[in-house]
């Protein structure tokens, strides 16, 4: 142990690893928020004093990687569905993707220091590059906006500041509290304790207010919930079995059985839903299973998760990941196909051309998944008076804030998935927390019906007021609850951040290019 101070005193690069860990422990479902803050105060000052931008790049990517290692652990548990053919692809998925996003991390300090002078203005200008490198890996390549540094406040009271600047506002404020911490650091170790101490004030006190503001808004009487009652139906139906056809016909009995199962209170549900591709039949070919769904439902709606395919003009057959609202006698009255699909996950685009000299399943295999046109608005009222429209999300595309923006304001939001992909410790959590994200970001309730969990009714700040938890049968009836207003957020989008970090990078690379010439 003598030895490892030295040791590591030669190869400072590597506390980016302990550093990035400590960050990762700030996602749910940990929410060791303190020590995530401590962790991004350590990477930006091991940024802030690298010699140079490729040190910066090394000791960001570090951090990244191991940040991203850790809180996307569960990346492996696809690999392991079918381990026997699988499995051997898991390492190099926690290898790959981590050191992927940590990429954009490694390139934010390589700019931080190619583009500042001194420890006091990289920290600052680390914290504004890697803001916007939190952004931009939510674009590029289609977009991963996974396990951002602002998702260590979901669930605390400053998720609230995301109705105001939403998830990019939420990653500025913790990189900008660890950029203080770190600005303190070097403050007091110069000797300089009087600046050291008012940093830390000054820190402390813009989180204060923050959690403040969070708690306040938490403390306002919230909308009154919607006459509107949904049922969201869980049916646990594990991920190695849920195509098995010797299970196909139980987990759709199951869902018939929990749909009709008689509520708590007595009252029966307006709409039941079922989640991401809930049935073992394309929705064109259902045989009678549609109508006896709809007979069991009763007098309520359904909406249910669903495959369908249909042969386009070239005459090539497609698939779709679907969402389709059925109206009293099964038949579909309202259709969404999923349009933010995950590469390599949904779609192959290189063997995608193959697909048309195959048939059925052998063909959906080989292509995948085709895009829907994009967000759309679902209006129920009517085929079901008092259900408004609805904006729905297929699994992952409620992660990504855009998704949300395009159409005309909804009444209520709606996800459903399949989170059995994502194993039971850590993916479907951060699934869930990331919903009740984009709830705050709008002001809408959002009901999210998932196969193995964690089904949720969401309110419009982000509260989760009926949940059923994790690999558990069963059903959450609960009212939707109220909208509030639209959001600053909802309004403006994050375009005022693209602006603001477009600006102040571009204003820090002009001004590098000056000293040089």
């Amino acid at each position: 142990m003598s030895g490892l101070i030295p040791w590591l005193a030669r190869r400072p690069a590597l506390l980016g690893l302990p550093a990035g860990l400590a960050m990762a422990l700030g996602q749910p479902p940990w929410g060791l928020w303190p020590l995530a803050l401590a962790g991004m105060a350590v990477a930006l000052w091991l940024i802030a004093t690298a010699p140079d931008p490729r040190a910066g790049f090394l000791r960001g990517w570090l951090a990244g990687a191991a940040g991203f290692a850790l809180a996307m652990v569960w990346i492996v548990e696809p690999f392991l569905v079918e381990p026997e053919r699988h499995g051997w692809m898991a390492p190099f998925a926690l290898v790959l993707l981590p050191g992927g996003l940590a990429l954009f991390w490694g390139l934010a300090g390589a700019f931080a220091v190619w583009a500042a002078r001194g420890a006091g203005a990289r920290l600052a200008l680390g914290a504004v590059a890697l803001t916007g490198a939190e952004g931009l890996r939510g674009w590029l390549f289609t977009g991963l906006p996974w396990a951002q540094a602002g998702h260590i406040w979901i669930d605390t009271p400053v998720l609230q500041l995301a109705a105001l600047g939403g998830a990019y506002g939420l990653s500025a404020l913790a990189l900008g509290v660890a950029a203080a911490m770190a600005g303190g650091w070097l403050l007091w170790h110069a000797g300089r304790r009087a600046p050291a101490l008012g940093t830390a004030v000054a820190a402390g006190l813009v989180l204060g207010m923050g959690w403040g503001w969070g708690l306040a808004r938490l403390a306002e009487a919230p909308p009154d919930d919607q006459p509107l009652r949904l049922r969201l139906v869980q049916p646990n139906a594990t991920q190695p079995l849920k195509w098995d056809p010797d299970y196909a016909e139980l987990f759709f009995y199951r869902h018939l059985d929990l749909s009709a199962a008689p509520a708590e209170d007595g009252r029966a549900p307006d709409l039941v839903i079922w989640s991401e591709t809930a049935v073992p039949f394309f929705l064109e070919n259902p045989g009678n299973a549609l109508e006896v769904a709809a007979q069991v439902i009763g007098a309520g709606r359904l909406i249910l998760g669903v495959q369908r395919s249909e042969i386009g003009g070239d005459g090539v057959r497609r698939f779709f990941n679907s969402l389709a609202v059925l109206d009293g006698d099964g038949a579909p009255t309202h259709l969404y196909d999923k349009h933010h699909l995950v590469p390599f996950g949904e779609y192959a685009p290189v063997l995608g051309q193959f697909s048309d000299r195959f048939g059925g399943l052998a063909a959906q295999v080989l292509a995948g998944y085709s895009a829907g046109p994009g967000p759309m608005l679902l209006d129920l009222e009517p085929v079901l008076p008092g259900a408004g429209r609805v904006l729905p999300l297929i699994c992952y595309e409620a992660i990504f804030p855009r998704n949300l923006r395009g159409t005309e304001r909804p009444d209520w939001l709606l996800q459903v998935t399949n989170d059995a992909w994502f194993g039971a410790r850590i993916g479907p959590f951060q699934h869930l927390a990331q919903a009740r994200l984009r709830a705050v970001e709008q002001g809408l309730p959002l009901a999210r019906a998932a196969n193995t969990g964690v089904s949720a009714m969401i309110d419009a700040r982000g509260q989760v007021v009926a949940s059923l938890g994790l690999d558990r049968a069963g059903i959450v009836d609960a009212n939707l609850p109220g909208a509030l207003p639209p959001t600053p957020y909802a309004r403006g989008g994050d375009w005022p951040w693209y602006l603001a970090l477009t600006l102040v990078l571009g204003l820090a690379a002009g001004q590098r290019w000056r000293n040089r010439h």
